[in-house]
């Protein structure tokens, strides 16, 4: 068995042994700033006590007595201390000197490869104030400074402090909780409260960077002290409409303004604390407590640590208080504690002191080689040893493994997650695990709010209803306005909830949408009934046209076949045979071959049957007049048979003027997102423009047939070709008016079965109003069809004219 703690009386803070370890402890607390007017260094035993500090003190002896007394860790050899009271960042400096130093002696890079300390390590300082100050020259000889409860997010920077350590994690990792928390109950709208410390300072801008993009503002944020005038503040939290505060400060300033807000009715604010004074076990049973409001903690876990509670009552029993020999090393109003005042103390940081000594023993036991039982205790221990050792932890702990990042850092631990009850206890509601993998939970159902049932709010404006996007009114996100997206947009809120996206072109969206439909391709498909409709009248048409053929050879030398027309009949009828292919490519989905198709046979050979009616219009006009009046202009007609120049004409324009303007506007399959936001109408682009040309050249031959109907206005009533032609073209002229109509007015899908039956129609009109009466008086009135009869209507017409 190993040598007992307790061999001089009355020294807590001083034990000899093979290797010792330096300490410092807050045990005492200045709370207001001290002027000297000498070379000093301040008493911190005049000052106040802490008792959850002077508990941590406690457990780096008890730990080092553990070890002591533990045959497997550093079998034989035996650990001392030499612990210090260490109240002020400015004023204990002796205690870090006599830390750094060797007989007394300090002498920085002395011989590194020996120079040694009379320490091996050093637990401590609390603080990151603390911490900051005295730090630098621990990180000259990379004397191993392992702090339990530092936590400013700076100590992580290596190049910086290259032997600190610590077994608290970060501001970094606290922070990340307390928003987990804000996010978790939907706070958006909070006050920030931080001393002008390392610790606040670092807490808060920690804080800012983490709310980016996270939907939270600080709303008010102010530096608190012992001076902090409360009354104000509230003030202020009232006048921002600020229902949480997240209150990142020590523990000596929490108990200050908690204890000063008491006597204020603020039932409805949270109070979030840090895990600094979320344990405090004075503040939840002060009385008019309850004034303050709900208090959430984030807590260091309350880990049970075998054995300190006997340690606490024979520690007591056997030590006495006694002056110590150097400055700092002496507790008077120490022994005027119980050990129930110790025990019950916040158990905050506790675990990590303890950690911090079993690491560097464990160190220890790596460095001197004691896997065989027994350590090597002749070797010497250099610091940047101690450290790589320390850097390279690997052990259990109390059923937890203890292993430390790059940045020297945790990789062990987790928060709870506290909430002051009734009782004026704080009762663990949730927690916050980090290893292996982040795991948050918080029991809702333990929560008593101060409000009622309903969780309270802290926000500047209230969520948008769904489908509205946020509109930011003045420095603060969270302060907006709400606007519903219009159609055609939709709100993202987890990507962006300021704006409306638009959707693309292929989808669509109604008013106040939280995403994009996929829009309907349409078209007009072959199966459609109104397409097969048309597409039996076409074939109708082309047989049609095929008796009429038929009937008109068999009957060619006929009168009615030669007034109609004659040969040119057959030109006729085959042209709207030929124009009728282009109904087929109205239907199904459009290609470029389609978009071609669909007009090019019906403009080309469209033109040639209008050039037709022209020369028969002309030369209806001719033989019952001009012949006549002027009997050269008919037999130069006949001569060089003009009919079949201006037909010829009439198609080799046409087909050039359709040629130039599909090379220099090719129609194309088009897709059309105007018409119909939730459809996409397929159809064919560039139509007008490749066209505009040829269909000029049917206006052109409209009208001149119109010109020769209008002149054979007279002509005799059952005889006269002429109106025949001009009662077609009114009806194709009505046909393309009302598809015009329809075209301006409607551009869905069935437009092209529209322009399909127009193409149709004017086939039909020639068809029917010009070869259906004729092949009537073949069929059924023979009389008509003699040569007698028409030359008797020639004769009469003529003596009607030279009379």
């Amino acid at each position: 068995m190993k040598q007992h703690m307790c061999t001089k009386a009355g020294s807590e803070f001083r034990q000899s042994g093979d290797f010792v370890l330096g300490g410092l402890f807050d045990i005492h607390y200045i709370s207001k700033a001290i002027s000297h007017h000498m070379p000093e260094s301040t008493q911190c035993s005049s000052h106040d006590l802490i008792v959850p500090s002077y508990r941590r003190f406690q457990i780096m002896r008890f730990a080092i007595e553990e070890i002591n007394n533990s045959s497997t860790l550093l079998p034989n050899v035996t650990l001392g201390y030499e612990i210090f009271d260490h109240c002020s960042n400015t004023d204990n400096f002796p205690s870090v000197f006599k830390f750094i130093s060797q007989d007394r002696w300090v002498q920085p890079w002395y011989h590194l490869s020996k120079g040694l300390s009379d320490v091996a390590a050093v637990v401590g300082p609390f603080s990151s104030s603390d911490t900051t100050t005295i730090a630098p020259l621990f990180m000259m000889d990379f004397v191993p400074l392992i702090s339990y409860g530092a936590g400013s997010s700076a100590f992580s920077e290596k190049v910086k402090f290259p032997s600190f350590m610590r077994t608290v994690h970060s501001n970094r990792d606290l922070v990340e909780v307390v928003v987990h928390i804000l996010l978790y109950f939907k706070w958006h709208w909070v006050a920030f409260l931080n001393t002008n410390d390392a610790y606040g300072k670092d807490g808060l801008e920690l804080f800012r960077k983490r709310i980016v993009d996270t939907g939270i503002c600080v709303a008010y944020n102010e530096v608190v002290n012992h001076h902090t005038n409360t009354s104000i503040m509230i003030k202020q939290l009232e006048a921002y409409n600020v229902n949480v505060i997240v209150v990142f400060v020590p523990e000596e300033t929490a108990e200050y303004l908690i204890g000063a807000l008491r006597h204020l009715n603020m039932t409805k604010k949270v109070w979030l604390a840090v895990d600094a004074w979320s344990l405090n076990k004075k503040l939840p049973k002060m009385q008019g407590i309850k004034n303050v409001g709900t208090v959430l903690g984030v807590a260091q876990p309350s880990v049970h640590i075998p054995g300190f509670k006997e340690f606490v009552y024979s520690t007591k029993k056997q030590c006495q208080r006694d002056a110590g020999e150097l400055c700092n090393q002496h507790c008077p109003d120490c022994g005027d504690l119980t050990p129930e005042d110790i025990i019950r103390s916040d158990p905050s940081y506790s675990y990590n002191v303890y950690i911090a000594v079993y690491a560097i023993a464990h160190a220890l036991h790596n460095m001197l080689q004691c896997g065989s039982g027994e350590c090597q205790k002749n070797t010497t221990v250099h610091h940047y040893k101690v450290l790589a050792e320390l850097r390279k932890s690997n052990f259990s702990l109390l059923h937890e493994l203890i292993q430390f990042d790059t940045n020297s850092d945790p990789k062990f631990g987790s928060y709870a997650i506290v909430f002051w009850n009734c009782s004026g206890d704080a009762e663990e509601i949730g927690f916050y695990r980090f290893y292996p993998s982040v795991n948050f939970y918080i029991d809702t159902n333990k929560l008593q709010w101060h409000t009622g049932k309903e969780t309270p709010i802290s926000r500047c404006s209230l969520d948008c209803l769904v489908g509205y996007a946020k509109k930011q009114e003045g420095s603060h996100k969270c302060c907006f306005s709400c606007h519903k997206c219009p159609n055609g947009t939709y709100i993202n809120v987890t990507a962006d909830a300021y704006s409306c996206q638009a959707c693309s072109a292929a989808e669509w969206s109604s008013d106040g949408s939280t995403s994009c439909i996929l829009r309907t391709v349409e078209f007009v498909p072959f199966e459609d009934a109104v397409t097969i409709v048309i597409m039996v009248g076409t074939v109708i048409l082309v047989a049609l046209s095929l008796l009429t053929a038929v009937l008109f050879s068999l009957n060619f030398n006929t009168p009615v076949v030669r007034s109609a027309g004659g040969p040119m009949c057959f030109l006729i009828l085959g042209c709207l045979s030929l124009c009728s292919i282009s109904v087929f490519f109205y239907f199904g989905t459009p290609t470029f071959a389609s978009c071609i198709l669909r007009f090019f046979p019906f403009f080309m050979f469209f033109s040639v049957c209008l050039a037709c009616f022209v020369v028969r219009s002309f030369q209806i006009v001719c033989i019952f007049k001009i012949a006549a009046k002027y009997p050269s202009v008919q037999r130069w007609w006949m001569k060089y048979h003009g009919q079949w120049l201006v037909i010829t004409l009439s198609f080799l324009t046409q087909t050039a003027l359709l040629i130039l303007g599909y090379i220099l506007s090719p129609p194309a399959p088009f897709s059309d997102y105007d018409w119909d936001q939730t459809k996409i109408i397929l159809s064919c682009g560039g139509d007008f423009q490749a066209n505009f040309a040829a269909t000029i050249l049917l206006l052109v031959l409209c009208c001149l047939c119109f010109i020769f109907s209008y002149m054979g206005k007279d002509l005799p009533k059952n005889y006269n070709e002429a109106k025949s032609i001009t009662f077609c073209l009114l009806l194709i002229v009505l046909t393309w008016v009302i598809f015009a109509t329809q075209f301006i007015l409607y551009k869905g899908k069935y437009i092209q079965t529209l322009n399909a039956m127009a193409v149709l129609s004017s086939l039909y009109s020639f068809l029917l109003w010009y070869f259906l009466p004729k092949c009537y008086i073949i069929i059924f009135q023979p009389k008509r069809n003699t040569a007698q009869y028409f030359q008797g209507l020639i004769q009469s017409y003529t003596k009607t004219i030279s009379q």
